[in-house]
């Protein structure tokens, strides 16, 4: 009896051990999400400068966006798959410095050459590569580090990270510009090189995580996936893609009628851009963590009904935007709460179809 208590007094430490080393392990993952958040939300407010110094068009700075988000959403599958036979972090690590590379490349363009649009949109390009193999890893070791409720509940503190960075990001953004227009493309390596190292260093996988197989493998079964689900499959793609490129593209649009409309300076636009990108961040955040064990069940109508606020406030909010800032501001926190109901719930919806 004596051997087995003094047994199980030896285990019990070293279970505890590990769930703080986990914890540990968890708050590095949760910065990657912190970051990959800032890749876009960072340089909405700051627009409306790139414009006027580069002398741009609202379309050609809108560009700035996209040419980062097509590529880390082309990239995300493949990341994925490759990562599930060389494993996570030797993914993740090399992303994190082509993000961080590739910003500090488009910083020092935008320094020292006179005319640098052209060179700051190829490093976009890389940045968005970089990014596509981020976020959704960290996602992936959580769920392999924890189990059942602690799953859940690891997956919701990387889901709070992301939410505290779509926050922070637009306000970060005007806060740099003040100092030179250029200087968020600064933060992006000066954080990311860090947390390559945090990952690299501090998460060790578990073993026997790999998938057996080849790459060819991956691909069949991908194949017959969408033969089985194409419309499930298109359908959420659409909805998630368009849910996107109306957020950005309003926040964008709405960045430039602060500044010619009514004349707010670049952290007064950080501020009011936060607002709706806070009711998102929150409304996903509860989608996502606390209606997790109904989410399965109640996808189809939360979607339905992010949706339609989505479109309410796109039919309602032109006839404000140019007018009256708060109401302009009111009905996008409408359209954030859409957004953030949404995202979250797509997931699981193309599943049951």
């Amino acid at each position: 009896m004596a051997q087995h208590a003094q047994h199980r007094n030896n285990q019990q430490p070293s279970k505890q051990e590990d769930l703080k080393s986990h914890t540990r392990k968890l708050w590095v993952l949760a910065t990657v999400p912190f970051i990959m958040v800032l890749g876009n939300s960072m340089l909405i407010p700051v627009l409306p400068k790139m414009m006027k110094v580069m002398h741009l068009s609202l379309f050609q700075v809108g560009l700035l966006i996209t040419i980062f988000s097509i590529p880390a959403g082309i990239i995300i599958p493949f990341a994925g798959a490759l990562s599930d036979h060389v494993g996570r972090r030797v993914i993740m690590t090399p992303a994190l410095l082509v993000y961080g590379i590739a910003g500090l490349g488009a910083g020092i363009s935008a320094w020292i050459i006179p005319h640098p649009y052209p060179w700051i949109m190829g490093f976009r390009l890389l940045q968005g590569i970089g990014a596509g193999g981020t976020y959704q890893l960290a996602m992936a070791v959580a769920g392999d580090m924890f189990q059942s409720e602690k799953r859940a509940g690891a997956l919701g503190t990387l889901e709070a990270a992301n939410g505290l960075g779509k926050v922070i990001s637009p306000i970060a953004g005007s806060a740099l510009a003040l100092i030179v227009w250029f200087a968020p493309f600064f933060v992006y390596g000066l954080l990311s090189f860090p947390i390559a190292a945090g990952i690299w260093f501090l998460i060790k996988e578990p073993k026997n995580q790999k998938v057996e197989g080849g790459m060819s493998q991956y691909w069949k079964g991908l194949a017959t996936t969408f033969k089985t689900k194409t419309g499930s499959i298109l359908t959420t793609f659409l909805g998630g893609a368009v849910v996107l490129f109306v957020l950005f593209g309003v926040l964008s649009y709405l960045a430039d009628i602060l500044e010619k409309n009514f004349g707010y300076g670049e952290f007064t636009r950080g501020l009011v851009i936060a607002i709706p990108v806070l009711a998102s961040a929150v409304m996903s955040y509860i989608s996502g963590t606390v209606l997790q064990k109904r989410l399965a069940q109640w996808s189809r109508p939360i979607v339905v009904i992010g949706m339609g606020l989505i479109a309410l406030a796109m039919v309602i909010e032109p006839f404000f935007a140019t007018t009256n800032p708060y109401l302009a501001i009111g009905i996008l926190v409408i359209q954030g709460i859409g957004t953030g109901s949404v995202l979250p719930s797509i997931n699981p919806m193309s599943l049951r179809f």
